[in-house]
């Protein structure tokens, strides 16, 4: 009995651990922007160690961005010359590690023409 308790304890703190690791992108500055121009993405654990990849994304396409600048609670990136102009796009990112996962997050851009 003592055992099954003290599994429940952990398991239940190994879980707790994981969704409070997983990053999250709370504002864009700016809200719009041309190509070539850098937005900033502030949130929490954007680190290399937890974000591998920037993705802008309609739903379909996908679109890679050129991170310049990176830490625990920014991103900065340059919008692509790819990216489709007066589009509104969300961001995506693809997560690090061996369990690597694409999550789209509740932030969006819109590209200038």
């Amino acid at each position: 009995m003592k055992l099954s308790f003290i599994s429940a304890l952990l398991l239940g703190a190994v879980a707790a651990y994981a969704q409070q690791g997983l990053p999250r992108m709370t504002s864009v500055d700016p809200l719009n922007g041309k190509k070539g121009d850098v937005i900033v993405i502030t949130g929490e654990n954007l680190d290399k160690d937890q974000v591998d990849k920037v993705f802008l994304t309609d739903g379909k396409n996908d679109t890679i961005v050129e991170v310049v600048e990176q830490s625990a609670t920014t991103i900065k990136f340059k919008i692509p010359e790819k990216a489709a102009s007066g589009s509104r796009l969300a961001l995506m990112i693809l997560t690090s590690g061996k369990d690597a996962r694409y999550i789209e997050q509740p932030v969006k851009v819109t590209i200038e023409n």
